[in-house]
This record gives structure tokens, C-alpha cells and sequence, in this order.
């Protein structure tokens, strides 16, 4: 790249940077550059921290709610079938306990992000809740 300097009678001259000068034009958009795909991967990966959050959330949810309809004695299909309209698609249910208490277990796999950070394994989310029985 070519800058203009100028001579005493103030003409205008192109002169090349010589081996010592060289520009600094277009450092900062080779930077960004660089720079993107790691935001992108950071981006997406708090992201699917999020959904991960989410989905524990879910199960947490999940898990109460059938230990609370099996502890007032609903039938059993209508209780898991209120807990799976709130867990993660998939999730399975273990149903255990004694005359005085139901425990529910639920477990729910959440796929990676996959794209950029495939590399990731999917996560198992569990949670597990405890209620009493109701009298009756």
C-alpha cells in the first residue's frame, strides 16, 4: 500500500512502505474474524446450558408431581400420565415405596449441542421426590 507524502514545493508523492513500515490496515477486521467462531461455540454452549437447566427443571417437576397423585391415591396411569406432560420428551419413571411414603424417580437423557461442539456427550438428568400418603 502506497501513502502520499508530500516534497518542499508540495507536490504529492506515492511512496511504498519500506521494510521497516508496514500498516496496520485491516489488523482488526483479521482479528474478528478469528475471533467469531469461538464466540459462536461460546454462544451455543451457554445455550444448551440453559436447555440443560431447563430440562432439570422439568424433571424436578415431573418427579413431584407423580408422587403427589400417587400419595392422594390417584391410579397410577393418571398419575405418571400428569408427570410425563411436564418431563423431557422420553423420560422414564420408577415408582417405589412403602405404606407410608411414595419415591419417584425420573431420569431424562439430553442430547449435546452437536454443530461445532459435537465433541460433547449427552447428559443424564435425574431427579428423585418423596411424599407422604395421604389419609384417608
Amino acid at each position: 500500500m502506497q501513502r502520499p507524502t508530500r516534497t518542499e514545493s508540495g507536490a504529492c508523492l506515492l511512496r511504498a512502505p519500506g521494510p521497516g513500515r508496514r500498516t496496520e490496515r485491516g489488523a482488526a477486521t483479521a482479528e474478528a474474524v478469528m475471533v467469531m467462531p469461538v464466540l459462536a461455540a461460546l454462544t451455543i454452549a451457554l445455550v444448551w446450558l440453559l436447555a440443560l437447566a431447563a430440562a432439570q427443571t422439568r424433571t424436578v417437576d415431573a418427579a413431584r408431581e407423580v408422587a403427589r397423585a400417587l400419595a392422594r391415591d390417584e391410579p397410577r396411569a393418571t398419575a405418571l400420565e400428569l408427570g410425563r406432560r411436564v418431563a423431557p420428551a422420553g423420560a422414564d419413571f420408577a415408582v417405589g415405596g412403602g405404606s407410608s411414603d411414595v419415591t419417584v424417580e425420573v431420569s431424562a437423557a439430553v442430547g449435546g449441542p452437536g454443530g461445532l461442539l459435537a465433541f460433547l456427550p449427552d447428559v443424564t438428568v435425574r431427579a428423585e421426590a418423596v411424599a407422604a400418603r395421604e389419609q384417608q
